[in-house]
């Protein structure tokens, strides 16, 4: 069974909180096991050297392209300095929520004023539901009203439809549902955080963490030769970077043979961890699962490609241990949410 995702050391430019700014081997966890609150935390702790949070850039960036140099215009003459409201966040419609724990930053970010939470990230929330209040001054809680709602709105969509895939796995399958890199550019630590609110799981983070070879690395390789080549490809990664887990793309069977003969036996240093099936159907995704337990060889399989709400049961059944679904972020919808004024 390959190490959890994260469980190993990693070398990666990103490093937290203030510290050193140069790539440093640190301890990651594992963030499939981390409480919502602790997940989070530990991925706005996370920045490129040299550089604020990857969060903090983003939500400077929600700032400054709202802002401007002049700043709210409309609110400037129609709101009186130190003029004070309190408003109500309150869903429009049935939605598992993610994002809530950003509003304290952009609230900051855009002037001040405070969250008091009636909900939680992961919570499932019911149309006129409240979801939280803000209370302040005026002209930063304008100012930071659409900057929360579209957060919010596009990380409760992204949770949302995680929660609907995984009620469609149903009950009886030992799959997890995981996202993948398709995730909208900046905002994929915020993303990879609703799928967790949603009840799926963290793939690699990026490039970075993890080593996945994919066909467009593989081209070229013959199956006979595949096995002999990733074996010594994981030798090769785990001496030269320290990765969270070594996983290969097939889609075909014999591709995979070549994997599971390779592996018989080899070193731990020359482990693959994970398998991912690419586009195979759930009667090839079944006979991948049975050639995996009969060769006795410890990896895990990951089933991807045409993963739907009217399919991922019979994935599931197929006996896979991991379904990977880029859907989960780039299929998702916004949800509706409003700001009214406190009763």
């Amino acid at each position: 069974m390959p190490a959890p995702l994260g469980a190993n050391r990693q070398v990666y430019p990103y490093v937290h909180g203030n510290g050193p700014v140069l790539p440093l081997s640190v301890p990651t966890p594992d963030l499939n096991t981390l409480p919502l609150p602790d997940l989070y935390r530990e991925l706005a702790s996370r920045r490129v050297a040299g550089g604020p949070s990857l969060v903090r850039r983003l939500l400077e960036l929600a700032r400054d392209e709202d802002l401007g140099e002049q700043g709210d215009v409309t609110t400037r003459v129609f709101a009186k300095p130190g003029a004070q409201s309190s408003c109500e966040i309150v869903a429009r419609g049935h939605a598992v929520v993610a994002g809530l724990v950003i509003i304290p930053e952009v609230l900051s970010l855009m002037g001040g004023g405070t969250f008091r939470a009636a909900a939680r990230d992961g919570d499932r929330v019911q149309p006129r539901q409240s979801l939280g209040r803000l209370d302040g001054d005026s002209r930063a809680i304008l100012a930071a009203e659409r900057p929360i709602l579209n957060f919010l709105g596009r990380l409760s969509g992204v949770a949302t439809r995680t929660a609907h895939f995984v009620a469609a796995m149903g009950p009886g399958v030992r799959s997890k549902l995981f996202d993948t890199r398709k995730t909208t550019p900046g905002v994929r630590v915020l993303e990879k955080y609703a799928v967790r609110c949603g009840g799926g799981m963290c793939h690699r983070m990026g490039l970075h963490d993890a080593v996945l070879l994919k066909d467009n690395h593989l081209a070229g390789i013959s199956s006979a030769d595949l096995g002999r080549f990733v074996t010594d490809a994981a030798a090769r990664a785990r001496a030269s970077c320290s990765i969270s887990f070594f996983e290969v793309e097939v889609d075909r069977l014999d591709q995979f043979e070549s994997i599971l003969a390779a592996q018989r036996g080899a070193p731990e240093s020359s482990k693959v961890d994970i398998v991912l099936l690419d586009n195979m159907g759930p009667e090839l995704l079944a006979q991948a699962v049975t050639m995996r337990d009969r060769s006795g060889v410890a990896i895990e399989l990951e089933a991807s490609g045409g993963v739907r709400e009217d399919t991922i049961r019979a994935i599931a059944l197929s006996g896979v241990d991991r379904i990977s679904a880029g859907t989960l972020t780039h299929g998702a919808t916004w949800v509706d949410f409003g700001l009214d004024a406190a009763p």
